[in-house]
Protein backbone atom coordinates (compact mmCIF):
# COMPACT_ATOMS: atom_id res chain seq x y z
CA UNK A 1 0.00 0.00 0.00
CA UNK A 2 1.17 3.50 -0.83
CA UNK A 3 -0.44 6.27 1.14
CA UNK A 4 0.07 9.98 1.71
CA UNK A 5 -0.82 12.20 4.69
CA UNK A 6 -4.37 13.55 4.77
CA UNK A 7 -5.21 17.16 5.53
CA UNK A 8 -8.57 18.89 5.96
CA UNK A 9 -8.72 19.25 2.18
CA UNK A 10 -8.76 16.09 0.09
CA UNK A 11 -5.36 16.20 -1.56
CA UNK A 12 -3.15 13.80 -3.49
CA UNK A 13 0.50 14.41 -2.70
CA UNK A 14 2.90 13.82 -5.55
CA UNK A 15 4.42 11.54 -6.41
CA UNK A 16 1.44 9.32 -5.64
CA UNK A 17 3.55 6.25 -6.49
CA UNK A 18 6.94 7.03 -4.93
CA UNK A 19 10.02 5.13 -5.98
CA UNK A 20 10.68 3.47 -9.33
CA UNK A 21 7.26 3.60 -11.06
CA UNK A 22 7.79 5.15 -14.51
CA UNK A 23 5.75 5.49 -17.72
CA UNK A 24 2.24 5.37 -16.20
CA UNK A 25 -0.76 4.21 -18.21
CA UNK A 26 -4.01 5.01 -16.38
CA UNK A 27 -7.61 3.84 -16.86
CA UNK A 28 -10.89 4.19 -14.98
CA UNK A 29 -12.80 0.97 -14.30
CA UNK A 30 -15.52 -0.03 -11.82
CA UNK A 31 -15.26 3.23 -9.87
CA UNK A 32 -11.48 3.10 -9.48
CA UNK A 33 -8.34 4.30 -11.18
CA UNK A 34 -5.76 1.70 -12.22
CA UNK A 35 -2.19 2.55 -13.22
CA UNK A 36 0.27 0.29 -15.02
CA UNK A 37 3.98 1.16 -14.89
CA UNK A 38 7.22 -0.15 -16.35
CA UNK A 39 9.33 -2.75 -14.55
CA UNK A 40 12.30 -3.05 -16.96
CA UNK A 41 14.54 -6.00 -15.90
CA UNK A 42 12.54 -6.74 -12.75
CA UNK A 43 10.27 -9.79 -12.49
CA UNK A 44 7.27 -10.20 -12.37
CA UNK A 45 6.55 -7.76 -15.17
CA UNK A 46 4.38 -4.61 -15.13
CA UNK A 47 3.38 -3.03 -11.82
CA UNK A 48 -0.35 -2.41 -11.26
CA UNK A 49 -1.83 -0.06 -8.65
CA UNK A 50 -5.49 0.67 -7.92
CA UNK A 51 -7.05 3.64 -6.14
CA UNK A 52 -10.60 4.86 -5.58
CA UNK A 53 -9.50 8.28 -4.28
CA UNK A 54 -6.15 9.05 -6.02
CA UNK A 55 -4.62 9.42 -2.53
CA UNK A 56 -4.04 5.86 -1.32
CA UNK A 57 -2.90 3.22 -3.81
CA UNK A 58 -3.20 -0.54 -3.48
CA UNK A 59 -0.69 -2.78 -5.20
CA UNK A 60 -2.30 -5.42 -7.40
CA UNK A 61 -0.70 -8.66 -8.60
CA UNK A 62 1.64 -8.29 -11.56
CA UNK A 63 0.17 -9.47 -14.88
CA UNK A 64 3.36 -11.07 -16.26
CA UNK A 65 4.17 -13.79 -13.78
CA UNK A 66 5.35 -16.66 -15.97
CA UNK A 67 8.53 -17.19 -17.92
CA UNK A 68 6.35 -17.93 -20.96
CA UNK A 69 4.92 -14.41 -20.72
CA UNK A 70 8.20 -12.63 -20.11
CA UNK A 71 11.74 -13.86 -20.72
CA UNK A 72 14.17 -11.42 -19.09
CA UNK A 73 17.27 -13.60 -18.79
CA UNK A 74 20.17 -11.79 -20.42
CA UNK A 75 18.35 -8.52 -21.14
CA UNK A 76 20.57 -5.45 -20.70
CA UNK A 77 20.38 -3.24 -17.67
CA UNK A 78 17.33 -1.00 -18.12
CA UNK A 79 16.07 -3.38 -20.80
CA UNK A 80 13.02 -5.58 -20.37
CA UNK A 81 9.51 -4.14 -19.94
CA UNK A 82 9.18 -0.60 -21.27
CA UNK A 83 6.02 1.55 -21.13
CA UNK A 84 3.13 -0.93 -20.85
CA UNK A 85 -0.37 0.23 -21.79
CA UNK A 86 -3.44 -1.06 -19.96
CA UNK A 87 -6.92 -0.74 -21.43
CA UNK A 88 -10.37 -2.32 -21.08
CA UNK A 89 -13.10 -2.87 -23.66
CA UNK A 90 -16.15 -5.16 -23.70
CA UNK A 91 -15.27 -6.60 -20.29
CA UNK A 92 -11.73 -7.64 -21.26
CA UNK A 93 -8.50 -6.07 -20.02
CA UNK A 94 -5.78 -5.68 -22.62
CA UNK A 95 -2.11 -5.12 -21.89
CA UNK A 96 0.53 -4.37 -24.51
CA UNK A 97 4.20 -4.02 -23.65
CA UNK A 98 7.71 -4.06 -25.06
CA UNK A 99 10.37 -6.51 -23.90
CA UNK A 100 13.56 -4.68 -24.86
CA UNK A 101 16.23 -7.28 -25.61
CA UNK A 102 18.89 -4.79 -26.66
CA UNK A 103 19.23 -1.11 -27.43
CA UNK A 104 21.89 1.20 -28.77
CA UNK A 105 21.29 4.85 -29.56
CA UNK A 106 23.59 4.62 -32.58
CA UNK A 107 22.13 1.44 -34.01
CA UNK A 108 19.46 -1.19 -33.57
CA UNK A 109 16.81 -1.41 -30.90
CA UNK A 110 15.50 -4.98 -30.54
CA UNK A 111 12.01 -4.24 -29.25
CA UNK A 112 9.48 -7.07 -29.64
CA UNK A 113 6.01 -5.96 -28.56
CA UNK A 114 3.40 -8.31 -27.09
CA UNK A 115 -0.29 -8.49 -26.18
CA UNK A 116 -1.86 -10.30 -23.22
CA UNK A 117 -5.43 -10.17 -21.97
CA UNK A 118 -7.56 -11.15 -19.01
CA UNK A 119 -11.15 -10.88 -17.78
CA UNK A 120 -9.86 -9.69 -14.40
CA UNK A 121 -7.12 -7.35 -13.22
CA UNK A 122 -6.12 -10.11 -10.82
CA UNK A 123 -5.58 -12.53 -13.71
CA UNK A 124 -4.85 -15.03 -14.91
CA UNK A 125 -3.43 -13.27 -17.95
CA UNK A 126 -3.10 -15.07 -21.26
CA UNK A 127 0.08 -16.16 -22.93
CA UNK A 128 1.53 -13.35 -25.04
CA UNK A 129 0.95 -12.81 -28.74
CA UNK A 130 3.82 -11.11 -30.61
CA UNK A 131 2.91 -7.93 -32.47
CA UNK A 132 5.91 -6.22 -34.09
CA UNK A 133 9.38 -4.86 -33.37
CA UNK A 134 9.11 -1.58 -35.32
CA UNK A 135 9.60 0.45 -32.16
CA UNK A 136 8.67 0.62 -28.50
CA UNK A 137 5.97 2.13 -26.24
CA UNK A 138 2.91 0.31 -27.65
CA UNK A 139 -0.63 1.33 -26.69
CA UNK A 140 -4.14 0.31 -27.71
CA UNK A 141 -6.97 2.64 -28.68
CA UNK A 142 -10.56 1.35 -28.78
CA UNK A 143 -13.27 3.26 -30.68
CA UNK A 144 -16.60 2.34 -32.28
CA UNK A 145 -16.07 -1.40 -31.89
CA UNK A 146 -12.58 -1.41 -33.39
CA UNK A 147 -9.07 -1.22 -31.96
CA UNK A 148 -5.74 0.20 -33.09
CA UNK A 149 -2.18 -0.31 -31.94
CA UNK A 150 0.12 2.69 -31.65
CA UNK A 151 3.87 2.81 -31.07
CA UNK A 152 6.82 4.99 -31.82
CA UNK A 153 8.94 3.98 -34.83
CA UNK A 154 12.71 3.47 -34.49
CA UNK A 155 14.93 4.23 -37.49
CA UNK A 156 18.29 2.50 -37.12
CA UNK A 157 19.77 3.81 -40.38
CA UNK A 158 22.87 6.00 -39.96
CA UNK A 159 22.12 9.65 -40.52
CA UNK A 160 18.37 9.29 -39.98
CA UNK A 161 16.16 10.63 -37.23
CA UNK A 162 16.06 7.81 -34.68
CA UNK A 163 12.65 8.71 -33.25
CA UNK A 164 10.84 8.50 -36.56
CA UNK A 165 7.26 9.24 -35.57
CA UNK A 166 4.12 7.55 -34.29
CA UNK A 167 2.64 4.53 -36.09
CA UNK A 168 -1.02 3.46 -36.10
CA UNK A 169 -2.26 0.04 -37.21
CA UNK A 170 -5.57 -1.73 -36.73
CA UNK A 171 -5.66 -4.57 -34.19
CA UNK A 172 -8.22 -7.37 -34.48
CA UNK A 173 -9.22 -8.24 -30.91
CA UNK A 174 -10.88 -11.51 -31.93
CA UNK A 175 -7.75 -12.95 -33.54
CA UNK A 176 -5.26 -10.80 -31.62
CA UNK A 177 -3.49 -9.90 -34.83
CA UNK A 178 -2.55 -6.72 -36.65
CA UNK A 179 -4.55 -5.86 -39.76
CA UNK A 180 -3.36 -4.02 -42.85
CA UNK A 181 -0.32 -1.76 -42.95
CA UNK A 182 0.81 0.77 -40.33
CA UNK A 183 0.35 4.47 -41.00
CA UNK A 184 2.68 7.23 -39.82
CA UNK A 185 0.30 9.71 -38.15
CA UNK A 186 2.61 12.15 -36.31
CA UNK A 187 6.28 13.06 -36.50
CA UNK A 188 6.39 15.22 -33.39
CA UNK A 189 7.28 18.83 -32.60
CA UNK A 190 10.56 20.69 -32.34
CA UNK A 191 11.09 19.09 -28.93
CA UNK A 192 11.92 15.84 -30.74
CA UNK A 193 12.35 12.31 -29.34
CA UNK A 194 8.64 11.62 -29.83
CA UNK A 195 7.46 8.45 -28.06
CA UNK A 196 4.92 7.11 -25.54
CA UNK A 197 1.74 7.60 -27.64
CA UNK A 198 -1.79 7.39 -26.22
CA UNK A 199 -4.94 8.20 -28.19
CA UNK A 200 -8.32 9.53 -26.95
CA UNK A 201 -11.60 10.69 -28.51
CA UNK A 202 -13.67 13.63 -27.22
CA UNK A 203 -16.21 15.94 -28.81
CA UNK A 204 -15.42 14.78 -32.33
CA UNK A 205 -11.66 15.21 -31.95
CA UNK A 206 -8.95 12.54 -31.73
CA UNK A 207 -6.29 13.59 -29.20
CA UNK A 208 -2.80 12.14 -29.41
CA UNK A 209 -0.74 12.43 -26.22
CA UNK A 210 2.99 11.78 -26.61
CA UNK A 211 6.18 12.08 -24.61
CA UNK A 212 8.89 14.31 -26.05
CA UNK A 213 12.21 15.88 -25.17
CA UNK A 214 13.88 12.71 -23.88
CA UNK A 215 13.44 11.04 -20.50
CA UNK A 216 15.53 13.48 -18.45
CA UNK A 217 15.45 17.21 -17.66
CA UNK A 218 13.81 18.27 -20.96
CA UNK A 219 11.03 15.69 -20.76
CA UNK A 220 7.51 16.86 -21.70
CA UNK A 221 3.94 15.81 -22.46
CA UNK A 222 2.72 17.08 -25.83
CA UNK A 223 -0.85 16.93 -27.16
CA UNK A 224 -1.88 16.98 -30.83
CA UNK A 225 -5.37 16.63 -32.26
CA UNK A 226 -7.17 15.76 -35.49
CA UNK A 227 -10.72 15.32 -36.76
CA UNK A 228 -9.54 12.13 -38.46
CA UNK A 229 -8.10 9.08 -36.74
CA UNK A 230 -5.22 8.91 -39.19
CA UNK A 231 -4.47 12.62 -39.10
CA UNK A 232 -3.03 15.02 -39.88
CA UNK A 233 -2.45 15.88 -36.22
CA UNK A 234 -1.68 19.45 -35.16
CA UNK A 235 0.07 20.11 -31.85
CA UNK A 236 -1.38 22.42 -29.21
CA UNK A 237 -0.13 25.88 -30.27
CA UNK A 238 0.54 26.89 -26.65
CA UNK A 239 3.28 24.28 -26.37
CA UNK A 240 3.65 21.21 -24.11
CA UNK A 241 0.79 20.26 -21.87
CA UNK A 242 3.29 19.59 -19.09
CA UNK A 243 7.04 20.02 -18.61
CA UNK A 244 9.55 20.99 -15.94
CA UNK A 245 12.25 21.88 -18.48
CA UNK A 246 14.10 25.07 -17.64
CA UNK A 247 12.64 25.15 -14.11
CA UNK A 248 15.45 23.90 -11.83
CA UNK A 249 13.67 25.23 -8.75
CA UNK A 250 10.79 22.78 -9.04
CA UNK A 251 10.62 19.91 -6.58
CA UNK A 252 9.28 17.58 -9.28
CA UNK A 253 11.55 17.40 -12.32
CA UNK A 254 11.72 15.30 -15.51
CA UNK A 255 7.93 15.67 -15.91
CA UNK A 256 6.73 13.79 -18.96
CA UNK A 257 5.34 10.55 -20.42
CA UNK A 258 1.70 11.07 -19.53
CA UNK A 259 -1.64 9.31 -19.86
CA UNK A 260 -5.11 10.88 -19.59
CA UNK A 261 -8.18 9.55 -17.78
CA UNK A 262 -11.68 10.81 -17.04
CA UNK A 263 -14.16 9.80 -14.37
CA UNK A 264 -17.91 9.37 -14.84
CA UNK A 265 -18.50 13.10 -14.29
CA UNK A 266 -16.04 14.11 -17.02
CA UNK A 267 -13.37 15.19 -14.52
CA UNK A 268 -9.98 14.63 -16.14
CA UNK A 269 -6.56 13.77 -14.76
CA UNK A 270 -3.08 13.22 -16.12
CA UNK A 271 -0.80 10.49 -14.78
CA UNK A 272 2.83 11.20 -15.65
CA UNK A 273 6.34 10.45 -14.52
CA UNK A 274 8.63 12.73 -12.49
CA UNK A 275 12.04 12.58 -10.83
CA UNK A 276 13.13 14.09 -7.51
CA UNK A 277 16.82 15.06 -7.23
CA UNK A 278 18.32 14.34 -3.81
CA UNK A 279 21.35 16.60 -4.22
CA UNK A 280 22.68 19.57 -6.17
CA UNK A 281 24.16 17.27 -8.78
CA UNK A 282 20.67 16.13 -9.77
CA UNK A 283 20.83 12.48 -8.72
CA UNK A 284 17.33 10.94 -8.63
CA UNK A 285 17.99 7.80 -6.60
CA UNK A 286 14.33 6.84 -6.34
CA UNK A 287 14.13 6.62 -10.10
CA UNK A 288 11.28 8.01 -12.14
CA UNK A 289 8.05 8.12 -10.14
CA UNK A 290 4.36 8.54 -10.94
CA UNK A 291 2.45 11.77 -10.24
CA UNK A 292 -1.14 12.93 -10.85
CA UNK A 293 -2.36 16.33 -12.12
CA UNK A 294 -5.82 17.85 -12.61
CA UNK A 295 -6.68 18.60 -16.23
CA UNK A 296 -8.99 21.36 -17.51
CA UNK A 297 -10.31 21.64 -21.05
CA UNK A 298 -9.59 25.07 -22.50
CA UNK A 299 -10.50 25.99 -26.09
CA UNK A 300 -10.73 22.31 -26.98
CA UNK A 301 -7.37 21.36 -25.47
CA UNK A 302 -6.52 19.46 -22.26
CA UNK A 303 -4.38 21.69 -20.06
CA UNK A 304 -2.57 21.35 -16.73
CA UNK A 305 -2.67 24.58 -14.74
CA UNK A 306 0.64 26.37 -15.24
CA UNK A 307 1.94 23.56 -17.39
CA UNK A 308 4.26 22.38 -14.59
CA UNK A 309 3.89 19.52 -12.07
CA UNK A 310 2.24 20.42 -8.76
CA UNK A 311 3.29 18.63 -5.58
CA UNK A 312 -0.25 18.73 -4.12
CA UNK A 313 -3.39 18.21 -6.18
CA UNK A 314 -6.97 18.60 -4.88
CA UNK A 315 -9.11 15.56 -5.64
CA UNK A 316 -12.92 15.23 -5.55
CA UNK A 317 -14.39 14.83 -2.08
CA UNK A 318 -16.95 12.32 -3.38
CA UNK A 319 -14.32 9.71 -4.18
CA UNK A 320 -14.55 6.89 -1.61
CA UNK A 321 -11.39 6.06 0.37
CA UNK A 322 -9.20 3.26 -0.88
CA UNK A 323 -9.11 0.07 1.16
CA UNK A 324 -5.71 -1.60 1.09
CA UNK A 325 -3.96 -4.26 3.15
CA UNK A 326 -0.40 -5.42 3.72
CA UNK A 327 0.85 -9.00 3.54
CA UNK A 328 3.55 -10.93 5.43
CA UNK A 329 6.94 -11.48 3.83
CA UNK A 330 6.24 -15.12 3.01
CA UNK A 331 3.28 -14.11 0.84
CA UNK A 332 5.79 -12.39 -1.45
CA UNK A 333 3.36 -9.62 -2.23
CA UNK A 334 3.73 -7.54 -5.40
CA UNK A 335 6.10 -5.09 -3.69
CA UNK A 336 8.77 -7.82 -3.79
CA UNK A 337 10.52 -8.46 -7.10
CA UNK A 338 13.38 -10.49 -8.48
CA UNK A 339 15.83 -9.43 -11.14
CA UNK A 340 15.51 -11.03 -14.61
CA UNK A 341 14.44 -14.33 -13.09
CA UNK A 342 11.05 -15.94 -12.56
CA UNK A 343 10.65 -17.29 -9.01
CA UNK A 344 10.61 -21.09 -8.92
CA UNK A 345 11.46 -23.74 -6.29
CA UNK A 346 14.92 -24.31 -7.76
CA UNK A 347 16.10 -21.11 -6.11
CA UNK A 348 13.26 -19.52 -4.11
CA UNK A 349 10.78 -21.17 -1.76
CA UNK A 350 8.30 -19.96 0.86
CA UNK A 351 7.41 -23.47 2.04
CA UNK A 352 10.69 -25.31 2.72
CA UNK A 353 11.18 -23.45 5.98
CA UNK A 354 7.90 -22.28 7.50
CA UNK A 355 7.87 -18.57 8.22
CA UNK A 356 10.89 -17.84 6.05
CA UNK A 357 11.79 -17.21 2.44
CA UNK A 358 14.52 -19.62 1.35
CA UNK A 359 17.00 -18.52 -1.30
CA UNK A 360 19.47 -20.89 -2.90
CA UNK A 361 22.56 -18.91 -3.71
CA UNK A 362 23.52 -18.63 -7.36
CA UNK A 363 25.35 -16.16 -9.61
CA UNK A 364 26.74 -12.81 -8.51
CA UNK A 365 24.73 -9.57 -8.64
CA UNK A 366 26.88 -8.61 -11.64
CA UNK A 367 25.21 -11.36 -13.67
CA UNK A 368 22.40 -10.78 -16.16
CA UNK A 369 21.03 -14.28 -15.79
CA UNK A 370 20.53 -16.35 -12.61
CA UNK A 371 20.86 -14.03 -9.62
CA UNK A 372 19.22 -15.02 -6.33
CA UNK A 373 18.03 -11.56 -5.36
CA UNK A 374 14.76 -10.52 -3.75
CA UNK A 375 14.17 -6.79 -3.25
CA UNK A 376 11.69 -3.94 -3.00
CA UNK A 377 11.85 -0.36 -4.20
CA UNK A 378 13.38 2.40 -2.12
CA UNK A 379 10.46 4.83 -1.79
CA UNK A 380 11.80 7.65 0.37
CA UNK A 381 15.02 9.64 0.36
CA UNK A 382 15.40 8.95 4.08
CA UNK A 383 14.68 5.34 4.96
CA UNK A 384 15.88 2.29 6.86
CA UNK A 385 15.68 -1.31 5.69
CA UNK A 386 16.39 -4.31 7.92
CA UNK A 387 16.68 -8.01 7.13
CA UNK A 388 17.29 -11.04 9.28
CA UNK A 389 19.06 -13.86 7.48
CA UNK A 390 20.55 -17.24 8.33
CA UNK A 391 23.30 -18.76 6.19
CA UNK A 392 26.46 -20.81 6.68
CA UNK A 393 29.17 -19.70 4.25
CA UNK A 394 32.33 -21.84 4.41
CA UNK A 395 34.27 -20.24 1.53
CA UNK A 396 34.96 -16.69 0.38
CA UNK A 397 32.99 -17.42 -2.80
CA UNK A 398 29.86 -17.93 -0.70
CA UNK A 399 28.14 -14.75 0.46
CA UNK A 400 24.68 -13.52 1.40
CA UNK A 401 23.36 -10.28 2.75
CA UNK A 402 21.63 -6.95 2.36
CA UNK A 403 22.05 -5.27 -1.01
CA UNK A 404 21.31 -1.72 -2.13
CA UNK A 405 20.91 -2.34 -5.86
CA UNK A 406 20.35 -0.30 -9.01
CA UNK A 407 21.49 -2.72 -11.72
CA UNK A 408 24.18 -5.31 -12.42
CA UNK A 409 26.87 -2.61 -12.55
CA UNK A 410 25.81 -0.37 -9.64
CA UNK A 411 25.28 -1.66 -6.10
CA UNK A 412 26.46 -1.76 -2.45
CA UNK A 413 26.37 -5.10 -0.60
CA UNK A 414 26.76 -5.89 3.11
CA UNK A 415 27.74 -9.58 3.15
CA UNK A 416 27.89 -12.44 5.56
CA UNK A 417 30.74 -14.51 4.13
CA UNK A 418 33.86 -16.52 5.03
CA UNK A 419 37.47 -15.37 5.15
CA UNK A 420 40.37 -17.80 5.42
CA UNK A 421 41.99 -15.57 8.08
CA UNK A 422 39.10 -15.35 10.55
CA UNK A 423 36.35 -17.65 9.29
CA UNK A 424 32.77 -16.40 9.40
CA UNK A 425 32.71 -12.64 8.93
CA UNK A 426 31.00 -9.54 7.56
CA UNK A 427 32.33 -7.38 4.78
CA UNK A 428 31.13 -4.82 2.26
CA UNK A 429 31.53 -4.87 -1.51
CA UNK A 430 30.60 -2.02 -3.86
CA UNK A 431 30.28 -1.97 -7.63
CA UNK A 432 30.50 1.19 -9.74
CA UNK A 433 30.04 0.68 -13.48
CA UNK A 434 31.28 -2.88 -13.11
CA UNK A 435 34.39 -2.07 -11.05
CA UNK A 436 34.47 -3.72 -7.63
CA UNK A 437 35.77 -1.81 -4.62
CA UNK A 438 36.25 -2.79 -0.99
CA UNK A 439 35.11 0.00 1.36
CA UNK A 440 36.77 -1.83 4.27
CA UNK A 441 40.16 -1.72 2.47
CA UNK A 442 40.84 -5.42 2.92
CA UNK A 443 39.62 -5.66 6.48
CA UNK A 444 36.73 -7.83 7.62
CA UNK A 445 34.47 -7.83 10.67
CA UNK A 446 34.75 -11.23 12.41
CA UNK A 447 31.29 -12.65 13.07
CA UNK A 448 31.71 -15.90 15.02
CA UNK A 449 28.12 -15.84 16.29
CA UNK A 450 26.10 -18.81 15.08
CA UNK A 451 22.52 -18.45 13.94
CA UNK A 452 20.67 -15.53 12.39
CA UNK A 453 22.19 -12.11 11.83
CA UNK A 454 20.33 -8.83 11.49
CA UNK A 455 21.54 -6.45 8.80
CA UNK A 456 20.44 -2.84 8.34
CA UNK A 457 20.81 -0.17 5.68
CA UNK A 458 20.11 3.45 6.57
CA UNK A 459 19.81 5.86 3.68
CA UNK A 460 19.75 9.60 4.23
CA UNK A 461 19.89 11.52 0.98
CA UNK A 462 23.05 10.37 -0.75
CA UNK A 463 24.54 8.73 2.35
CA UNK A 464 24.29 4.97 2.97
CA UNK A 465 25.29 3.35 6.27
CA UNK A 466 25.41 -0.39 6.97
CA UNK A 467 25.03 -2.01 10.42
CA UNK A 468 24.76 -5.51 11.84
CA UNK A 469 23.53 -7.11 15.07
CA UNK A 470 22.86 -10.42 16.74
CA UNK A 471 19.20 -11.17 17.42
CA UNK A 472 19.58 -10.03 21.03
CA UNK A 473 22.44 -7.57 20.57
CA UNK A 474 23.01 -3.91 19.77
CA UNK A 475 23.66 -2.55 16.30
CA UNK A 476 27.25 -1.98 15.25
CA UNK A 477 28.40 -0.05 12.18
CA UNK A 478 30.04 -2.02 9.38
CA UNK A 479 32.29 0.05 7.15
CA UNK A 480 32.28 3.75 6.30
CA UNK A 481 29.42 5.80 4.90
CA UNK A 482 28.92 5.08 1.21
CA UNK A 483 27.75 7.19 -1.71
CA UNK A 484 24.18 6.13 -2.45
CA UNK A 485 23.90 8.59 -5.34
CA UNK A 486 25.69 6.06 -7.53
CA UNK A 487 22.37 4.18 -7.57
CA UNK A 488 20.69 6.61 -9.95
CA UNK A 489 19.85 7.07 -13.61
CA UNK A 490 22.16 10.05 -13.75
CA UNK A 491 25.20 8.17 -12.44
CA UNK A 492 24.38 5.21 -14.66
CA UNK A 493 24.50 7.53 -17.67
CA UNK A 494 28.01 8.82 -17.11
CA UNK A 495 29.81 5.88 -18.62
CA UNK A 496 27.20 3.16 -18.96
CA UNK A 497 27.03 1.52 -22.37
CA UNK A 498 23.71 0.23 -23.60
CA UNK A 499 23.66 -3.53 -23.92
CA UNK A 500 27.43 -3.67 -23.45
CA UNK A 501 28.38 -2.00 -26.73
CA UNK A 502 27.85 1.31 -28.44
CA UNK A 503 27.06 4.78 -27.20
CA UNK A 504 26.33 5.63 -23.58
CA UNK A 505 22.70 6.17 -22.59
CA UNK A 506 21.10 6.95 -19.26
CA UNK A 507 19.60 4.31 -17.02
CA UNK A 508 15.88 4.03 -16.48
CA UNK A 509 15.27 2.24 -13.17
CA UNK A 510 15.84 3.16 -9.50
CA UNK A 511 17.27 1.97 -6.19
CA UNK A 512 16.06 -1.26 -4.57
CA UNK A 513 16.77 -2.72 -1.11
CA UNK A 514 16.78 -6.45 -0.54
CA UNK A 515 18.68 -9.69 -0.08
CA UNK A 516 21.19 -11.28 -2.44
CA UNK A 517 22.81 -14.71 -2.06
CA UNK A 518 25.76 -15.83 -4.20
CA UNK A 519 27.62 -19.13 -4.32
CA UNK A 520 30.31 -19.60 -6.93
CA UNK A 521 31.43 -22.99 -5.54
CA UNK A 522 28.50 -24.83 -7.08
CA UNK A 523 27.18 -25.96 -3.69
CA UNK A 524 24.11 -23.65 -3.79
CA UNK A 525 24.35 -22.39 -0.21
CA UNK A 526 20.99 -21.86 1.48
CA UNK A 527 20.08 -18.39 2.75
CA UNK A 528 16.91 -18.12 4.82
CA UNK A 529 15.30 -14.70 5.06
CA UNK A 530 13.47 -14.64 8.38
CA UNK A 531 12.33 -11.03 8.28
CA UNK A 532 12.64 -8.04 5.96
CA UNK A 533 11.24 -4.56 5.74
Amino acid sequence: MITTPRTGLRVAHNPVLPGFHPDPSIIRVDGAFVVATSTFQWFPGVALHRSTDLVTWERLPHPLTRHAQLDLRGVPDSGGVWAPCLSQVDGVFHLVYTNVLGYNVDGFYDTPNFHVQSSSLHGPWSDPVPLHSRGFDPSLFHHDGRSWLLSMQWDHRPGRLRFAGILLQEFDRATRTLVGEPELIFTGTDLGLTEGPHLYHRDGWFYLVVAEGGTSWNHAVTVARSRSLTGPYAADPTGPMLTSAGRPGLELRKAGHGSLVADEDDRWFLAHLVGRPVDGAGHCMLGRETAIQRVDWVDGWPRVVGGTPATSVPVPEDYPPTEAATAPLTDLGPEWQTVRRAPDPSWLSVTERPGAVRLRADQSPASRHDVSLLARRQQATTTAFTVTIEAEPTHFQQMAGLIHYYDSALWHWLQLTHDERVGRCLTVLSCDHGTLTDPLAGAVVPWPHAGPVRLRAEVEGTELRFSAARLDGPWQRVGPSLDASTLSDEHAARSAVAGGTGTAVEGFTGAFLGVCATDLTGRRMVCDVLDAG
